[in-house]
């Protein structure tokens, strides 16, 4: 299902939770949440699927939960797409146009972006997605939209997003074997900065941080425009396992005292506090500092936040940046973590959440930053089909045109017939009268 009676359907497939939604645009723009469920991942790591037949079972119970709830046939999905392997590139292409006066068109635009699925790139890679930055026409540079402009070289800078075929596959495989079809593989900082970021923001410019379970997903705007995407390979699990390994307990023991009492900033965490923990298998209990905690919390993400940073600087556009960095994702909700982002990078701090395009109560459960992926590509999903309708329209409408002029052209083949047959019939006439009137004259003589 992409989209029956303007309903959508999308998965975000994640290294903790596995989230299938469905929503439906009303006609005020916004998006209603028919239906959602969340299971947990296990058989993904650091947004790359390494046990298909995990990711099928959770993904199965999710879309069977949506299922029961809206009651609608699930047949085509869009899919969020992440992992190490996702990195970007810069390129330029270009055309030259056959004339200087005709206008250039979409169609112009999307031959630039076809161009740019043909550059040469490692084997065992595929582009994903093709991000025009700026355009230029003979020589006149930072247009926004050349259509409707005249010119005879038409160039556009790109930022290429490019990703491992076989992870592309594995997630194509683990959604066909739900009896699902996918209709487009959405790169997930994309649909997570549709989600929270508002056009102000983007035309200033901002950073967005997308603290996920095994992955931190970047993307920076500037004037409106995607300038960069990054994925950085580490997320919320490493912290988790740093409190594992640092307080000799378990996993699950780690990631609750993570959420309950974690705090990003050592300096101010209380010295006088400790959070008692079960032993194991009935050994002694343990005691941990609240200080203990917070300082081992600190020294990750303070390693998450510089490789942020650093991403950001490589975009060019680290100064640029005016309305700040915005935080989302899970991780965006540890304490303290704005300020120490603050600190680290100097710019100015907010944690996105889904709200901005949602038509339900903001005290709903959607509305969470773990959520902002998922209900992103919806959005994106909406603007996947919104273009695709926009060129069949176009299509449909060159074919209609094409149709009325070989329809006149018939019409006047056969008018033209016809002139023939009169002027041919007129000769044979006045031929025959002709005929006739010497044959009278011979018999009277």
């Amino acid at each position: 299902m992409g989209k029956i009676n303007n309903v959508v359907a999308a998965i975000d497939i994640g290294t903790t939770k596995i989230v299938s939604i469905v929503g439906r645009k009303n006609e005020k723009n916004k998006i209603d949440i028919l239906a959602f469920s969340k299971a947990e991942s296990r058989g993904v790591k650091r947004g790359t699927v390494l046990n298909i037949e995990d990711t099928v079972n959770a993904i199965q119970k999710t879309v069977d939960e949506v299922r029961q709830h809206t009651g609608n046939p699930v047949s085509e999905v869009f899919v969020g797409i992440a992992g190490q392997h996702v990195k970007s590139i810069r390129n330029r292409g270009y055309i030259n146009r056959d004339s200087y006066d005709e206008e250039i068109t979409r169609s112009d635009i999307q031959a630039l972006v076809d161009d740019m699925f043909k550059i040469p790139i490692d084997i065992g890679e595929e582009i994903i997605h093709v991000l025009p930055q700026s355009y230029i026409v003979d020589n006149e540079h930072n247009i926004k939209n050349p259509v409707g402009m005249t010119g005879k070289r038409l160039e556009a800078n790109f930022n290429i997003v490019i990703g491992h075929v076989a992870s592309a596959r594995n997630i194509e495989k683990c959604i066909s074997r739900v009896g699902l079809k996918v209709r487009d593989l959405i790169l997930e900082p994309l649909a997570s900065a549709e989600a929270v970021l508002t056009e102000d923001e983007k035309e200033a410019g901002v950073a967005l941080i997308d603290i996920g379970g095994g992955t931190t997903d970047l993307a920076v705007y500037y004037d409106g425009i995607i300038r960069h995407t990054a994925v950085i390979p580490f997320g919320g699990n490493v912290v988790t396992d740093d409190i594992k390994q640092g307080c000799s307990i378990l996993m699950r023991q780690a990631e609750l005292l993570k959420i309950q009492f974690g705090s990003a900033l050592g300096e101010i965490a209380p010295d006088d506090k400790v959070v008692t923990i079960p032993g194991i298998s009935g050994r002694e209990p343990k005691e941990i500092s609240f200080k203990n905690l917070a300082y081992i919390i600190q020294s990750r993400m303070e390693e998450i936040i510089d490789a942020a940073s650093f991403e950001i600087e490589n975009s060019g556009f680290f100064d640029h940046i005016s309305a700040g960095i915005v935080l989302t994702g899970g991780g965006a909700l540890l304490t303290h973590l704005s300020q120490l982002v603050k600190f680290r990078t100097g710019h100015d701090v907010r944690i996105g959440l889904p709200n901005e395009h949602l038509a339900g109560d903001p005290e709903d459960e959607i509305n969470h930053p773990m959520y902002s992926t998922a209900v992103g590509l919806l959005l994106k999903a909406y603007e996947q089909i919104d273009h695709d309708s926009s060129d069949f329209d176009k299509s449909s409408h060159r074919a209609e045109v094409d149709q009325v002029a070989e329809d006149n052209q018939e019409d006047e083949l056969v008018t033209e017939n016809k002139r023939d047959r009169t002027k041919n019939n007129i000769f044979e006439n006045l031929k025959t009268t002709i005929t006739k009137i010497f044959e009278e004259d011979d018999i009277k003589m």
